[in-house]
């Protein structure tokens, strides 16, 4: 083995012996995700996690189980998604070149064909020519269109294998694509995406002047049920409120898990009345259903949320109307939880 190789090795068992002492003492739990983002952290491959990390740390003393997901999703997953997407763009190249030689040898083969054509044509333009000389002329030209057929053949199965593997590496792109938007938990949008679609959802009602609506959602106790029945039940939870989300919040909905126990639902042309209904719809939804521990088959009683609900003013940024959504959100946490809240006066003058 050779002194880098040792060199190496060692290095690899420093970074691990430091990324122990560090879940030690910041936590959440020695899961294979907190691992991989405080190894990350402490090998320093990922400057922007580095930050994250410790501005996280300095404000709140330890790093959560909600903040290793956010971390793991937002830093490590995604250099991933960034390497899938770099060996696919490469392969997308190699078939290009592939193409662009097809191309080169179609265009060789035209020539040369045309070039017999054109020096058949001035043969035959000198006069009439002998038996002999027509005979070759008709044999040299069968001869050349049999070959270009022969070409053509092997080019155009060239170009269908081509296809066809443009055809899966597209696949592949668009399959990567939509896993950097989507929460692998719940198989909602990500925040990435809820942003972007929040945005798109604006845009688009000030363009037909129409109404759009954002609510927030937020799971009741929900360290509650991590702590008393760990992080499975708690993923267990998660899933729940959003197969609930999709049953209830209806076709047009933009569903999204932004944070690790919040949700967002987009509602483009929705206006209060209807925000509200879809709101109270998915409240008594998720209220109805009994969680039960799958490994037991224990109930672990009812799950609740509080919702907060933003309906588009004029001057609304995404970044504005999301504030007023969650703003609402915790006034419904503050009255109770388990209700709706939304950004008409009244409403919020009821639980201040």
């Amino acid at each position: 083995m050779s002194q880098e190789t040792y060199s190496d090795r060692d290095r690899s068992f420093a970074l691990a012996k430091r990324t122990h002492e560090l879940i030690r003492d910041y936590g959440p739990s020695a899961t294979p995700r907190a691992y991989a983002v405080w190894y990350s952290y402490v090998s320093g491959e990922l400057p922007l996690l580095g930050d994250a990390v410790k501005r996280l740390t300095t404000q709140n003393g330890c790093l959560t189980e909600a903040d290793i997901d956010d971390l793991h999703e937002t830093y490590v997953d995604e250099r991933r998604l960034t390497n899938a997407t770099g060996d696919i763009s490469r392969g997308v190249l190699g078939e290009i070149a592939a193409v662009t030689e097809i191309l080169d040898l179609s265009l060789g083969s035209a020539t040369q064909y045309g070039e017999s054509l054109r020096g058949l044509a001035q043969d035959l333009a000198q006069g009439m020519p002998t038996r002999a000389r027509l005979g070759e002329i008709v044999s040299t030209l069968v001869s050349t269109t049999r070959e270009v057929a022969a070409d053509n053949r092997v080019l155009e199965a060239r170009m269908r294998e081509t296809r066809s593997e443009i055809e899966t590496l597209r696949e592949k792109l668009e399959a990567t694509r939509l896993e950097s938007l989507t929460d692998a938990l719940t198989g909602l949008s990500n925040r990435k995406h809820f942003e972007e679609m929040l945005k798109a959802s604006l845009d688009a009602a000030r363009g037909r002047a129409a109404p759009m609506s954002l609510i927030v959602l937020d799971i009741d106790f929900f360290k509650r049920f991590n702590d008393l029945y760990g992080h499975l039940t708690g993923d267990q939870v998660l899933r729940l409120v959003a197969i609930v989300m999709r049953e209830n919040a209806g076709k047009q909905a933009q569903l999204a898990r932004f944070g690790g126990e919040e949700f967002g639902i987009v509602l483009p042309g929705a206006d209060r009345v209807t925000a509200r209904q879809v709101a109270e719809t998915v409240r008594s939804s998720v209220m109805g259903r009994e969680l039960v521990k799958r490994s037991t088959g224990e109930s672990l009683g009812k799950v609740t949320v509080s919702l907060g609900i933003a309906v588009l003013r004029a001057g609304d940024t995404p970044a504005s109307l999301l504030e007023r959504a969650d703003l609402c959100m915790f006034a419904a946490k503050r009255a109770g939880r388990n209700r709706v809240v939304d950004d008409a006066a009244e409403s919020l003058s009821q639980v201040a």
